[in-house]
């Protein structure tokens, strides 16, 4: 059954591809029911996987082989909070090194043309905790960074 809320994505010809690969890749996530096109559509022909359901970090999504009419971009993103550089190191690894490319202050985007925030806690910490000088040279060092570096967060944060 699909959820009442759903964040529905558009691909070209490979929203199976791309559930798969989220499905594989993070935590709380998981590949649902893909379902064919009863008939031949702009974009492709019957038979074809029309729609994938699926969750990336407990969000329910579902992908939409719409064609290329439509691109993603940076006015929408999935931000994942890591708990440490492993978790952070793992995420940003599987998503540049499968095709994507890398943003700057922990943004990267997939081969797919999403945009993913890989966000430790302890830069989010930082950020809305009450010491504001800590937040401000947490902001100055991830401002300097494309993949999030907890050390150089955590020691900006100390001072």
């Amino acid at each position: 059954m699909i959820p009442k809320n759903t964040i529905c994505l558009w691909f070209d010809r490979d929203a199976l591809d791309a559930a798969t690969f989220y499905a594989n890749t993070f935590p709380d996530s998981a590949l649902g029911a893909v379902h064919r096109a009863p008939g031949d559509y702009p974009a492709g022909k019957e038979g074809d996987v029309l729609t994938v359901e699926f969750t990336v970090a407990g969000i329910p999504c579902i992908g939409l082989n719409g064609g290329p009419v439509f691109q993603h971009d940076e006015a929408f993103s999935f931000q994942i909070a890591t708990d440490d550089q492993e978790e952070t190191d793992r995420l940003w690894n599987a998503i540049v090194g499968n095709g994507g490319q890398e943003s700057e202050c922990g943004w990267c985007k997939d081969r797919w043309g999403l945009s993913w925030q890989i966000t430790p806690r302890t830069l989010t910490e930082a950020f809305t905790g009450p010491d504001r000088a800590a937040a401000k040279r947490a902001f100055d060092a991830m401002m300097t960074m494309k993949k999030i570096d907890v050390a150089a967060i955590d020691a900006a944060r100390r001072g």
